[in-house]
């Protein structure tokens, strides 16, 4: 008989494929520390994105907001779009360097494999690409993706999670507002949808997010994947939150953009006692030693 697998408590006889306690040490330590875990263990970071995608009948849309967030609002306008192929595009959650920097490092292989094989890329091998990247860095990179495409098997829309786990469903909802998005998607979802509806149901569930959402907010951005290769990106799509005419009803004073670009009012003048500085030059002389 196999020697026995030992615990703090307990012994087990070691038999392969039965129950493994060797993170049990490990748990007892982190729940021992304050607040549950410890501060030497990186937290997750939350971000707040709403991507969405969904299938029609021939091709695929996608949809995304356009607030880029961190303790604060830092773009209003961000594409959260990405080129992945000629015939597939993938909307990024998470830190914005992680999702950038991935789907241009598959963009890339995709486009190496395409000139070796002389075939046109497959959505399917973007999807395995990006999550066997994702897998190896076991959540660290924080990229969640929702992919969407159309080749010669079909449209396909896949999710990819940081850590590497995928999902293949008809409609799909990813980020801090995907609860928002998806209740759009529960409701009005139905099978063999056209075009128009489909735009129509992606832009109303990324307003969810926007409208639902604190990390979700400003426009929305729709890319369609038609059958036929042919991508329509359709950038600020909506803006439900354009604020040119509230700020256009805001009194300004009257003195206010008085002055040029570029310069300030010039409130007070002082005068200082010049110094004169100068130098000396000296000439070295160079010696053979």
């Amino acid at each position: 008989m196999a020697a026995p697998y030992v615990t703090a408590d307990k012994q087990f006889p070691h038999v392969d494929g039965g129950f493994n306690f060797e993170n049990t040490k490990r748990n007892d330590f982190l729940l021992s520390q304050k607040d549950g875990i410890s501060k030497s263990v990186p937290r997750a970071f939350k971000t707040g994105t709403t991507i969405v995608g969904v299938c029609t009948k021939d091709g695929v849309v996608l949809g995304a907001d356009t607030r880029a967030t961190g303790s604060l609002i830092v773009d209003k306008n961000c594409e959260k779009m990405h080129y992945i192929g000629p015939n597939i595009y993938c909307c990024g959650a998470g830190t914005a360097a992680d999702t950038e920097a991935t789907t241009q490092q598959i963009s890339s292989q995709l486009e190496l494999l395409r000139l070796n094989t002389k075939r046109e890329s497959r959505v399917v091998t973007a999807m395995t690409m990006l999550k066997r990247h994702l897998f190896n860095y076991q959540g660290q990179v924080s990229a969640a993706l929702v992919l969407g495409g159309v080749d010669c098997t079909g449209p396909h829309l896949y999710t990819i999670y940081p850590h590497g786990s995928t999902d293949k469903l008809p409609f799909v909802t990813m980020g801090s507002g995907s609860l928002a998005a998806m209740s759009v998607f529960e409701q009005q979802y139905k099978d063999d949808m056209t075009e128009e509806e489909g735009i129509k149901i992606v832009a109303e569930a990324i307003k969810a997010g926007i409208f639902n959402d604190l990390g979700s907010g400003s426009n929305v951005d729709v890319c369609v994947i038609r059958a036929d290769g042919e991508v329509n990106m359709m950038r600020n799509y909506l803006t439900p939150n354009d604020a040119t005419a509230l700020r256009a009803s805001v009194k300004k004073p009257a003195t206010f953009g008085a002055f040029p670009v570029g310069t300030t009012p010039v409130t007070r003048t002082e005068i200082f006692e010049n110094i004169l500085v100068t130098t000396e030059q000296h000439d070295v002389v160079m010696q053979d030693a």
